[in-house]
């Protein structure tokens, strides 16, 4: 879960290099609009009460740019199916070869992370190896509440500003009051949109839709490949159909019992262990912007971050921004740490910031945050990712529970413990369907479902490595693979011995050796 917004920008920065403009408001039309062929017209025996229409509906796909477009109709409310619906916006990438298998359904995580753009990324190459893209259409859908399936929008690009830039680690009495108003008013705005989706945008909710898609795809069982959040997506979704489970692959995984207090605990931990790994970098190149071993260069970037809470940088060039203050550059931080590709462009912007000028900073938060330089975003993923998570966990609330928990996290993690305490705020007073709590954390184990494969990285700051195995552990049949490296997932992101062993599962159905380590 992108707790803090953290979970799966590696992921969704490369689609969205690659994908681009709007898809499903692309339409090209060259050719007429049709139902694929080989999806069966009669329905289904529906999975879930009162849904016999929704599996009974046919797809109609158009081409569009990057692949096939279609729009699939899901119930707002599952237990009135009856009732008004919504349409999720869907894209296929049709197989390079004649012999395709089916179907593989991708998530790049979030939540709030779209769908449709990261399948759309395959016709370019990127999410699946081009063996397994001979083989299955490759087909993403924006999950409801995300991107072009009715988005959750709360905050205008103004206001998601003042919201990112707050102090995200407040250590008065007057900043900590401000910190819980600031996360009260925001699930305020939303409930004053008035939104009936609002209270249905859980991970649940959107597993059920992805049941009706795999039918509609033809598909008696569903192949997946889910990465940060989409592992929950497809934990999930394992645990409510595990007799629909084909070949499921979860990279980067998150462990389902965690408490939002041990998933902040991780994800503290978990960027500790990244940035710690980036400093003993930096420390062994000429010209990092803290002079001395890695140590010393963890405490000159502490320093720093603590000085902007009271003297923000400037900026230069179009922005919309006055100053890049603590959260701004925390975020900016942050984002480096998913794939070691982006250190040095750090190390740059470090520097800068030790000259005074915060715009290399100011440039990864953009990218983090799907903003563009001239203050619109790109998509509602900021916004999206907390109407989905404060609706799948329980929060505590009170100030006082937080700096208790500030305390516990900064002995484990003393950079990124104070933010990763405040960071879930948001959810303690988030409006909830009739006031009830969200479910309390629980183990998945799929019982009755086949084989699925967990991915986990060691040094994976935002996923922590300990997750994978607990994921593994906990489902009934699940098998993990290690990978022994940096960065925010493992499969497509240049280890042969992580591909070669999805390939073999996804082409071949051949389940990894146990404990299999790259």
């Amino acid at each position: 879960m992108r707790r803090f917004s953290l979970l799966a920008v590696a992921a969704l920065l490369s689609a969205a290099a690659l994908a681009g403009c709007s898809v499903i408001n692309d339409l090209r039309g060259a050719i007429s609009p049709t139902e694929r062929p080989d999806v069966p017209a009669e329905a289904p025996p529906a999975a879930m009460p009162g849904t016999e229409r929704f599996y009974a509906q046919q797809l109609t796909w158009a081409k569009c740019s990057g692949g096939l477009c279609a729009q699939l109709e899901v119930p707002i409310d599952y237990a009135e199916p009856d009732g008004a619906t919504i349409e999720l916006a869907v894209l296929m990438v049709p197989a390079t070869s004649g012999s395709r298998l089916g179907a593989l359904v991708v998530n790049p995580g979030g939540p709030g992370g779209s769908g449709v753009d990261y399948a759309r990324a395959a016709a370019f190459g990127a999410v699946v190896t081009a063996p397994v893209h001979r083989k299955y259409d490759v087909v993403g859908f924006d999950p409801r509440g995300v991107g072009r399936s009715a988005p959750i929008e709360c905050l205008d690009g103004a206001q998601l500003d003042a919201f990112m830039a707050q102090d995200p680690t407040p250590d008065t009495d007057a900043e900590r009051a401000a910190a819980v108003a600031t996360a009260a008013g925001f699930g305020e705005a939303c409930a004053a949109k008035d939104n009936p989706l609002l209270l249905h945008v859980s991970t649940a909710e959107a597993a059920k839709d992805m049941d009706i898609l795999r039918s509609r795809l033809g598909d008696a069982k569903l192949t997946y490949l889910g990465k940060s959040y989409g592992t929950y997506l497809g934990a999930v979704y394992a645990g409510l159909f595990p007799e629909h489970v084909g070949r499921l692959v979860l990279d980067g995984a998150i462990d389902p019992t965690l408490t939002s207090e041990r998933l902040n605990l991780g994800q503290a931990v978990g960027f500790e262990r990244a940035t710690l790994a980036w400093a003993e970098a930096c420390a062994a190149e000429q010209g990092c912007p803290f002079p001395g071993d890695a140590t010393a260069v963890m405490s000159g970037l502490g320093d720093l971050l603590r000085e902007l809470d009271s003297k923000p940088l400037t900026v230069t060039g179009d922005r919309s921004v006055p100053a890049v203050t603590e959260g701004w550059a925390s975020y900016g931080v942050a984002a480096a740490m998913y794939d070691q590709g982006m250190w040095d462009q750090l190390s740059q912007a470090l520097t800068q910031a030790t000259r005074g000028d915060g715009s290399g900073l100011m440039d990864l938060a953009d990218r983090y945050a799907d903003r563009n330089p001239g203050g619109t975003y790109s998509t509602n993923l900021m916004q999206a990712l907390w109407a989905v998570n404060c609706l799948d966990k329980p929060e505590p609330a009170g100030a006082e529970e937080r700096v208790a928990q500030q305390q516990r996290l900064t002995a484990q993690a003393p950079l990124w413990g104070p933010f990763m305490a405040w960071g879930s705020l948001v959810c303690a007073t988030w409006p909830q369907p009739d006031g009830t709590p969200p479910p309390d954390p629980a183990p998945i184990t799929a019982a009755g479902s086949g084989p699925i494969v967990v991915i986990g990285t060691t040094r994976d700051p935002a996923t922590p490595y300990e997750w994978a195995v607990g994921l593994a552990d906990q489902l009934e049949k699940g098998t993990l693979i290690t990978y022994d490296g940096d960065g925010h997932t493992a499969y497509t992101r240049s280890n042969q011995c992580v591909d070669d062993a999805v390939d073999n599962w996804f082409i071949d159905g051949v389940v990894p050796a146990a404990d299999l380590r790259c």
